[in-house]
C-alpha cells in the first residue's frame, strides 16, 4: 500500500509540474514567421518548373505561379529576369545584390526557390563550380542537368558530396542521350545517394515508355518529376493537357509514387498554349490535389468550396470565379458552417482604393460576432488608430510593421491560433506574436489603452467561425487554405 501510495504521490507531482496547456509552446513545424506551405500530401511539394512560363520574365513566372497557389519553385537558367532589365537573365551569373532582390521577392510571396535546371555540366569542376556555389546561395537543393559527356559526373558526384547538394539526370525525349530510364539507372549506379533522376514523365512518352514502368525501375533514385499528361502516347510532338484528361494514368502513377515513399518535388512543366495554359494548370492542380488527399491527406483543405455550398452567406454577396478568386458583391459577411479552435489559416487578398475589411475567426455567436470573435484587420492603410492598421489585432494590437501593398496588389497572411497564442505573418514578415492571456480585462489593453469589446480577450471563445468582414467596399481572396492543428 505504501508503495502504491507513493506512485500516486509522484503521478500527481508530475502532472502538476506539467506546463499549462493554456501556455502552449509554438510547435517548431508551426509557420509563426514565415508563410505555411500548403500542401494536399504529406511529403510531396507540388511546384513550378518555370519553363511553362518561358515567354514571360522570371519575375513575371514567380507571380503566375504565386497565383495558382503553389509553393515551390524550379527555375532554369536562361529566362529573363524582368521587363525592366530585358537583357539581363536568370542564371549562376547572378551579381549578389541580383540574387538577394530575387531571394527578397520569393520569400515575399511565401515561396521556395528549391530546384535549378536544366543546366549544363561538364567535366571542368570550376565552371561546374559556378552553378554549386549559386546553389548554395540560393538555397536551392537541387540541380538537375544532362551533361553529354558521361564523365562528368564523377565532377558532379564530388561537388555533390561537397556541398551536399543532390542532382539529377533529365530525359529529353529519344534520341537524346538520357531518353531511357536504363540510361539514367546506370548513371546512378554505385553513386552517391545524392546522384539520381529528375523524372520527366510526359518526355517518357513522348518516347514510348511507360512511365509507371520507369518509375518502377528507378525507385529509390528519383529526386523530381517534370509531371504531366499528353494527347496521344509515343509520339514526340504530343502535347499537354490537364492531367487526368490524356493518355497517362496520372492516378496509378501517383499512386506508384506513394507505394514507394516518394518525398520530393513534383514540379509542373506545361509545353502547349504557351499564353493561356494558366486554365488547363489550374485543372491539373485542382485533380492533383483531389487524389492526393484521397491517398496521403496532410490535412490542408479549402476554406470554402468552389459553389460556397459549405458557407453562411446572402444570396449574391460573395462569388468565387473560374481562377478561384472569391469577390465580394457587397450585401453581407461569409461565415464559414464550420468552427474551428487552432488552426492555420494561409489566404492572399487584394485591395481596392481605400478598401477595409477583416478576417475573423473564433467567432462564437454569429449575432455577437463583434464581442465574440478576433480580427485581423485589412487595410489599405492606417485608419487612423494605433491598432488599425493592415494585420493588427483590431483594437487591441498593433502590427510590428506595415508590410501591406498597395491597393491591386496581392497580399499574403498566414494565421495561426494554438490555444492562447496567435501569430500572423504578412507578406513574408512576422508581424504578429499575440497571447490572449494578457488581455484580463474587458474595454482594456495591457499597455492601458482603451477597445471597444466587452469581452475580455482571455475570455474570448477557443472556437468558432471564421469569416470575411464586408465593410462596403470591393475585396477579393484567393487561395484559402485551412488546417486544424
Amino acid at each position: 500500500m505504501k508503495v502504491k501510495a507513493v506512485f500516486v504521490f509522484l503521478i500527481v507531482l508530475f502532472l502538476g509540474c506539467s506546463p499549462s496547456t493554456e501556455k502552449q509552446q509554438p510547435s517548431d513545424n508551426l509557420p509563426i514567421t514565415t508563410h505555411a506551405v500548403t500542401d494536399a500530401y504529406d511529403g510531396w511539394r507540388l511546384g513550378m518548373q518555370l519553363w511553362s512560363f518561358n515567354k514571360y520574365s522570371f519575375f513575371e513566372a514567380v507571380e503566375k505561379t504565386a497565383d495558382l497557389g503553389l509553393t515551390w519553385i524550379q527555375a532554369y537558367p536562361g529566362q529573363k529576369l524582368s521587363d525592366t532589365e530585358p537583357d539581363l537573365r536568370f542564371d549562376h551569373s547572378l551579381t549578389a545584390e541580383q540574387r538577394q532582390t530575387v531571394k527578397d521577392f520569393i520569400r515575399s510571396k511565401g515561396m521556395r526557390l528549391v530546384n535549378y535546371g536544366v543546366v549544363g555540366l561538364s567535366t571542368d569542376e570550376v565552371e561546374n563550380r559556378k552553378v554549386f556555389d549559386f546553389a548554395k546561395d540560393m538555397g536551392i537543393e537541387l540541380i538537375i542537368t544532362e551533361p553529354k559527356d558521361e564523365a562528368a559526373w564523377d565532377v558532379i558526384e564530388k561537388l555533390c558530396e561537397e556541398y551536399n547538394i543532390k542532382a539529377a539526370v533529365h530525359n529529353h525525349p529519344k534520341p537524346s542521350h538520357y531518353w531511357n530510364p536504363d540510361k539514367a539507372l546506370e548513371i546512378c549506379k554505385d553513386r552517391s545517394p545524392l546522384i539520381g533522376v529528375c523524372a520527366d514523365v510526359g518526355h517518357w512518352m513522348r518516347s514510348g515508355v511507360d512511365p509507371i514502368e520507369a518509375i518502377q525501375k528507378l525507385e529509390g533514385r528519383i529526386h523530381d518529376f517534370h509531371f504531366g499528361d499528353l494527347n496521344e502516347f509515343g509520339v514526340r510532338e504530343a502535347h499537354d493537357v490537364a492531367w487526368g484528361t490524356g493518355v497517362a494514368d496520372v492516378e496509378a502513377i501517383m499512386q506508384e509514387m506513394h507505394r514507394q515513399n516518394y518525398q520530393g518535388t513534383v514540379c509542373v512543366e506545361f509545353e502547349h498554349n504557351w499564353l493561356k495554359s494558366v486554365p488547363a494548370i489550374r485543372q491539373s492542380l485542382r485533380y492533383f490535389n483531389k487524389v492526393a488527399q484521397s491517398i496521403n491527406p496532410s490535412g490542408w483543405q479549402n476554406l470554402f468550396t468552389d459553389d460556397l455550398s459549405n458557407a453562411s452567406l446572402k444570396p449574391g454577396t460573395w462569388e468565387i470565379d473560374e481562377n478561384g478568386i472569391l469577390a465580394l458583391n457587397g450585401g453581407g459577411y461569409i461565415w464559414t458552417n464550420e468552427q474551428f479552435g487552432n488552426f492555420i489559416l494561409d489566404l492572399e487578398f487584394k485591395l481596392s482604393e481605400g478598401a477595409n475589411s477583416g478576417v475573423f475567426f473564433r467567432a462564437g455567436d454569429l449575432a455577437n460576432y463583434v464581442h465574440t470573435s478576433i480580427e485581423v484587420q485589412i487595410h489599405e492603410s492606417t485608419d487612423g488608430s494605433k491598432y488599425g492598421s493592415c494585420g493588427s489585432i483590431y483594437d487591441c494590437l498593433g502590427a510590428k510593421e506595415d508590410v501591406v501593398k498597395k491597393a491591386g496588389e496581392w497580399n499574403r497572411f498566414t494565421i495561426t491560433c494554438l490555444d492562447n497564442k496567435i501569430y500572423v505573418v504578412q507578406n513574408g514578415v512576422q508581424i504578429i506574436d499575440m497571447d490572449l492571456n494578457d488581455w484580463t480585462e474587458a474595454g482594456k489593453n495591457p499597455d492601458g489603452t482603451a477597445n471597444k469589446f466587452k469581452t475580455a480577450y482571455k475570455d474570448m471563445p477557443r472556437n468558432g467561425f471564421i469569416g470575411l468582414q464586408d465593410h462596403g467596399n470591393p475585396i477579393w481572396f484567393r487561395n484559402l487554405r485551412i488546417k486544424k492543428i
